[in-house]
């Protein structure tokens, strides 16, 4: 088996050099890493995490919290997260953090306090004022995908005016009774919540009443935004989803009302989820690949990693226009 001393006669250089190449850690030149790379990868050398541990102080492992495996939008912002990690060689942990709170509890209480990570993502999850005061307790990078708490950095897309540009187009076409399919939560903080903020905000600029038996509440799902649509579409010209999924949803609704879409009926979704343009849905693409990517590479610079600073501001997001909406019919 190969060790770092047959690197550092492949590579030309010193052991002490492979060992600062290939841990990231200290002054090594592109060229210089690019050759021992090479070397290593021609040996078959692995550094074996737990030296490169104990020689740097780091795990080289981010530990990662994320409500449900089983959606598109986590295990897509998922992709995007790992994808970068790995690229710069780093492991991953993931914590599933539901809403038992015994199992919380552990998690923030002792996985997290353990050492073992160098830094943490959180995926869209609202922790508590005591999770957000354990996060800043670890001592290591914390980088929210989605409205972080003080001190602690964030990726996000600004849902309310995603919200208020979904609803703005509708608008501009000429519908006032448009009704909005979307995840009922106290916390102002949420996409859910800013998305109808959004929502509300543009029918009051334009001079539209909000209706709140426009408003019909239901998970992220397909048959969420189904059962949802199918209360509000016998009152509305169009409709705008919270999520791809629900827009999905309310496609079926009005195929089950006989309403023709978007003769009859115009429908908006938010994610750019693959399935809205299968089903030719106009939608709000809020780049998930992207946002993990983003959070990867900001976590990865606060560690001090040779990574590209990633921009400023909140997430872009795009309107993607597929032939779901048109004026009301007269």
């Amino acid at each position: 088996m190969a060790g770092i001393d047959d690197v550092a006669r492949l590579a030309g250089v010193s052991t002490a050099t492979v060992s600062r190449a290939l841990s990231g850690r200290g002054p090594v030149s592109k060229a210089t890493r690019a050759r021992v790379d090479a070397a290593a990868r021609r040996l078959g050398y692995v550094v074996q995490a737990s030296a490169s541990s104990l020689a740097s102080g780091r795990t080289r492992c981010i530990g990662i919290l994320v409500p449900l495996l089983d959606r598109w939008f986590y295990s897509t912002v998922l992709s995007g997260v790992t994808a970068v990690l790995m690229e710069h060689g780093y492991d991953v942990t993931l914590y599933n953090l539901t809403t038992d709170q015994a199992e919380r509890e552990r998690i923030f209480d002792t996985f997290l306090r353990r050492q073992r990570v160098d830094g943490v993502v959180v995926i869209a999850i609202t922790p508590t004022d005591r999770e957000w005061e354990q996060l800043r307790e670890i001592g290591h990078p914390v980088v929210v995908i989605g409205e972080g708490g003080d001190g602690i950095r964030s990726v996000m897309v600004d849902d309310e005016a995603v919200g208020h540009t979904a609803t703005t187009r509708l608008l501009e076409l000429g519908h006032t009774a448009i009704a909005h399919i979307g995840m009922v939560t106290d916390d102002p903080h949420t996409s859910p919540a800013a998305r109808h903020r959004g929502y509300e905000r543009a029918l009051r600029e334009a001079g539209v009443a909000v209706a709140p038996a426009l408003f019909a509440p239901g998970d992220f799902t397909v048959g969420g935004g189904r059962d949802a649509a199918a209360r509000v579409l016998p009152s509305a010209s169009a409709v705008f989803a919270a999520s791809d999924e629900l827009a999905v949803g309310a496609l079926f609704a009005a195929r089950d009302l006989g309403l023709r879409v978007p003769e009859d009926v115009s429908i908006v979704g938010v994610d750019g989820h693959e399935l809205a343009e299968f089903f030719g849905l106009d939608s709000i693409d809020q780049f998930p690949l992207q946002q993990g990517r983003r959070a990867a590479e900001t976590v990865l610079a606060a560690l001090g990693e040779d990574v590209p600073a990633p921009p400023p501001g909140p997430v872009p997001f795009r309107y993607v226009s597929r032939g779901s909406v048109r004026p009301p019919a007269t």
